[in-house]
């Protein structure tokens, strides 16, 4: 019998940071599998070895981005208000972070995608949608609390507060500092009892 196949001689954890770095800084189309290896340290067939091709690269990129950033443990806090001002704040401080890419991998990474790219973009507005549902989900059960007028539209109210972080994302990326994002927030909860009431 043949031995155990030879180990890889990369980290594929590593690899994998410094490929979501790399999508995260670029978007996905601007990202080759040329920039990836250069990047990653490891040659092209070790890269479709261990990640099977660009567009799984990039979906455990997205998986490993979502697992730091995600919206869900903001909708345990005790109000509705808490949930959306912790959760602004939160992204208004992270998007601007000197020791990573600035703003959204999820908002940024495709935003213009070519056809032959559209489940990467599909991915990434599933993944924006969960985070529009969560945060209606919230709303909704923030009502039945009274903390939020029975006729508020919840979704809209979410779909409103998303735009800002969208926004925020793309503001970060053109260079706004955290103070910046922060006014941004600052004014977006100064709107929320006109918003809920």
């Amino acid at each position: 019998m043949p031995g155990p196949g030879r180990p890889r001689a990369f980290d594929r954890d590593a690899a994998l940071r410094t490929a979501m770095r790399l999508f995260w800084d670029r978007g996905y189309e601007a990202v080759s599998i040329t920039d990836l290896t250069a990047a990653m340290g490891i040659g092209t067939r070790s890269l479709y070895t261990a990640f099977g091709s660009k567009e799984q690269l990039f979906r455990e990129a997205v998986a490993l981005y979502s697992s730091g950033s995600g919206t869900e443990g903001f909708c345990d806090l005790p109000t509705a208000r808490e949930t959306f001002e912790s959760w602004l704040r939160d992204r208004a401080d992270g998007y601007t972070r000197v020791d990573r890419p600035r703003g959204c991998m999820v908002v940024m990474a495709a935003t213009n995608t070519s056809a032959d790219n559209d489940a990467v973009r599909d991915l990434l507005a599933q993944m924006r949608n969960r985070d529009r549902e969560m945060l209606t989900a919230r709303l909704e059960r923030a009502k039945r609390t009274g903390e939020v007028a029975e006729h508020v539209d919840a979704r809209a109210v979410a779909s409103f507060y998303l735009s800002l972080i969208y926004g925020m994302s793309t503001q970060a990326k053109d260079g706004y500092t955290a103070a910046d994002l922060a006014a941004v927030v600052d004014t977006a909860i100064t709107a929320w009892p006109h918003l809920v009431t």
